[in-house]
């Protein structure tokens, strides 16, 4: 651990695989957008699905940043770095999804079931079951989209920067998020609702259009954070350190 290098990848696989399993949790949740900012809802129509607003994952909070991550840790450990964090951070998922459904089987304490919160009586094991107890095709879904969207990003990322060199991070970064961004949203759409709850193909992808609009319009306003970080990890491994690692990278990802 005194090699800044494992340092640097342990501490960027470390918040990549957290923020990864964060998502997945967080993303119970659904929200409105506009409601969120205090606008009116945008009523898009796509596929013939009218009044579709951005109601979203409560995950999409956090997986512009594993993007970002991924591309960081493209740029500075290539397509194998990359590779071995995804499968780890799907292990690991797949693995708290687990222990979370054996938790759900645990006999909950007589005290612990009917709580009082601002006034109305909660049974507190029914909540936890709702919340935690997301399907299976919605599991599944989002691990595949999780790993194809990896995979595709490593790809793209590696394609532009054959003829970037290391130039324009931007393009590469960006380009490489915004193709995998639009496989994820679709793969996990099509296979939790489409095959899992049997939704109508024509919803399916409208939906998949709203969300890839907002993850889209994420992506281009973190693009200044990739150089940000960038900087900072220049300055901690130290410029010619740093262009190693780079063109290390650049060579085992080829």
């Amino acid at each position: 651990m005194n090699n800044k290098e494992n340092k640097l990848f342990y501490l960027l696989g470390a918040f990549f695989v957290a923020n990864a399993i964060l998502a997945e949790f967080i993303g119970v949740k659904i929200f409105s957008l506009e409601k969120t900012i205090g606008i009116s809802d945008f009523n898009f129509t796509f596929f013939g699905i009218e009044n579709l607003s951005l109601n979203l994952s409560a995950g999409v909070l956090l997986w512009p940043v594993v993007f970002i991550m991924t591309d960081i840790i493209n740029e500075y450990f290539g397509r194998r770095g990359v590779k071995f964090l995804s499968f780890t951070a799907a292990g690991l998922i797949g693995y708290a999804y687990f222990m979370v459904y054996f938790s759900m089987e645990l006999v909950p304490s007589d005290f612990w079931i009917m709580r009082e919160s601002n006034g109305a009586t909660i049974n507190m094991n029914l909540a936890y079951n709702a919340i935690f107890g997301q399907g299976l095709w919605i599991i599944i879904g989002s691990l595949i989209a999780f790993l194809i969207g990896q995979l595709v990003d490593v790809i793209v990322f590696q394609f532009i920067r054959k003829h970037t060199g290391h130039s324009k991070i931007w393009a590469r970064a960006t380009g490489s998020t915004l193709v995998s961004q639009f496989i994820d949203s679709f793969v996990v759409l099509f296979i939790a609702f489409y095959i899992g709850a049997g939704w109508e193909l024509n919803l399916v992808l409208a939906i998949g259009v709203v969300n890839y609009i907002y993850k889209s319009l994420i992506a281009l306003f973190l693009t200044p954070i990739l150089y940000i970080l960038h900087y900072a990890i220049d300055k901690f491994l130290g410029k010619e350190v740093s262009l190693k690692l780079i063109e290390e990278a650049a060579k085992s990802s080829q």
